[in-house]
């Protein structure tokens, strides 16, 4: 899992904490540039360098294929820094040293930036034209300021995030709806058939078993669109913003595929979902409490008229 670079952007002082560490960074190794990076899934992004330096052609807002950067080599698992005091000596590094030579890099220091329930983020990484030595005592310096910076990300994430599930939580819902809904879009509001049962059942960890798995199967339906965010709202309930879906006909496509995913479950559970269906428009996103009322009344239709089903709000 990583960061959305549109999640990252309204964290709070993100921008001032980002630039003391590259001040406080650069007060440990002041003759290197110095730079903050973020991992998306395939990418890394450049968010921002501690200067600017004309023999270095990095800029921030820079996107670099994962699997082409150093970066890509830092042991993670063992939050362990990546060193290399000249580049151009490596000799079992070809394509690092094809790259970094674009770029002007000929020494490295990469610091692992992670989350501390194990969750990738990005790297500190400190860089020259030249060789250069980096020294232990600066090294672990460094890797402090990271440890840092990871608390300040995992309280910025732990805010807005569900602790059990991992969505977005009902307080990200109401503070980011309308920066996320700008042009209008489509608004699914799901609950559980049957979940009731299953913690009366069988207990209320099995019942949390059931809502991390629905998180899952939420992930992994969100996962093909750009800007779809989830939220728990609370016990079973789920909403999904889907931005810029207005087609009735697309929307019940997604719909019947969401569906799909959801109501696959072991047979003793006999569980299954419904979906109250609301579209808005831009003109909408302030008044949230309205779309979600109308949601809720369209899921309230979709279980009438038998459950394991989707029903558009009608006014």
């Amino acid at each position: 899992m990583v960061i959305p670079m549109q999640e990252l952007q309204m964290y709070q002082n993100f921008n001032e904490l980002a630039g003391d560490v590259l001040e406080l960074a650069k007060e440990i190794m002041p003759d290197k540039l110095i730079y903050l990076s973020s991992f998306t899934e395939n990418e890394q992004v450049i968010l921002r360098l501690s200067n600017a330096d004309s023999h270095i052609l990095l800029s921030e807002g820079m996107a670099i294929k994962l699997n082409q950067t150093a970066c890509n080599q830092i042991d993670f698992e063992n939050n362990q820094p990546l060193i290399y005091e000249d580049i151009s000596k490596e000799t079992d590094f070809e394509e690092l040293k094809k790259i970094s030579e674009k770029i002007n890099i000929n020494s490295y220091l990469g610091i692992p930036i992670s989350l501390t329930n194990g969750e990738k983020f990005g790297t500190l990484c400190v860089v020259h034209h030249d060789a250069a030595h980096f020294d232990t005592k600066s090294i672990s310096l460094l890797q402090k300021v990271a440890k840092m910076f990871s608390y300040y990300l995992m309280l910025e994430k732990l805010a807005y995030k569900d602790s059990l599930t991992g969505l977005y939580n009902r307080e990200f819902l109401f503070a980011f709806f309308k920066e996320y809904s700008e042009l209008g879009g489509t608004l699914f509001f799901l609950d559980l058939d049957g979940f009731k049962k299953i913690n009366d059942l069988y207990g209320h960890d099995a019942g949390d078993q059931i809502l991390k798995s629905v998180s899952s199967k939420i992930k992994k339906f969100i996962k093909h669109h750009e800007n779809v965010f989830a939220v728990r709202l609370g016990g079973d309930e789920f909403i999904i913003n889907l931005p810029h879906i207005s087609s009735k006909e697309e929307t019940a496509k997604q719909a019947e595929i969401l569906l799909e995913y959801l109501n696959t479950w072991d047979n003793e559970y006999q569980l299954s979902a419904s979906l109250g269906i609301v579209h808005y428009t831009a003109e909408d996103t302030s008044a949230l409490e309205t779309i979600l009322k109308h949601a809720d009344k369209a899921l309230y239709q979709a279980k009438l008229a038998g459950k394991n089903n989707y029903k558009f709000f009608e006014a």
